[in-house]
């Protein structure tokens, strides 16, 4: 399938998935209460989906690679938060057990959109300036 959007992108699909989740699991009991806690894992889980639609309209293979690994880090801060959260018992383990699967999911689907966009970029053939 060809991207012609950001929503075209399967990893930008699958974070839509994990932040819709989190935000349905925030806004329950002792969670709802915690609002640094609460502010951080939406941020981060937003941030995922917002650095994939950002690297889109970069401009370069290697700034959207770029934004794409920023994506991949929110990935992995949103893994360590609900940490806390369950640790806190604001979060079951089934609950803790789905996010930190779709953010691995997530994670994997962008690294491996990382390492397509790199591929790509070494294969092609540099630019010759033809006013020379």
């Amino acid at each position: 399938m060809k991207i012609t959007r950001f929503e075209d992108i399967e990893a930008w699909q699958i974070a839509r998935d994990l932040s819709q989740f989190i935000y349905s699991v925030v806004k329950k009991g002792k969670f709802s209460k915690d609002y640094g806690l609460k502010d951080q894992v939406c941020r981060a889980s937003v941030s995922i989906m917002a650095n994939i639609a950002e690297g889109f309209d970069s401009g370069s293979r290697a700034e959207f690679a770029r934004f794409l690994a920023y994506a991949q880090r929110s990935c992995s801060e949103l893994q360590s938060e609900i940490y806390v959260a369950l640790d806190q018992d604001y979060i079951t383990k089934k609950e803790f057990d789905a996010i930190y699967s779709l953010a691995s999911k997530t994670h994997s689907k962008i690294g491996a959109f990382i390492r397509y966009l790199k591929q790509r970029t070494k294969n092609e053939e540099p630019k010759v300036n033809q006013e020379q």
